[in-house]
């Protein structure tokens, strides 16, 4: 069985406070995210709602895609989202 990785982006609001972070296991990530089980910006800032996601078949490729948007500026992470995800509806429900 191959292993998945995913890069994605939590947001606080439409256009708010966005998190760009990695993992092998979303749906368990994103839970504590919205527990704020784990201290940390995304729990100082309410930094909750999934918008976006990508998979990737290897650690390295998530990591390498992850630098690149966390050098994003903020208007490019928007139409990246938007163009997935226009309405920035929370996608943790989907998971």
């Amino acid at each position: 069985m191959s292993e998945r990785f995913y890069v994605y982006i939590l947001a606080s609001r439409y256009r708010g406070t966005m998190y760009v972070g990695v993992t092998n296991d979303l749906s368990r990530r994103v839970s504590e995210h919205k527990a704020g089980s784990v201290s940390g910006f995304t729990k100082t800032y309410k930094v909750r709602s999934l918008v976006y996601a990508e998979p990737y078949p290897s650690i390295s490729d998530a990591r390498a895609r992850e630098r690149t948007l966390k050098r994003w500026r903020r208007e490019w992470k928007f139409k990246l989202i938007e163009s997935e995800n226009p309405d920035w509806r929370d996608l943790s429900d989907t998971l």
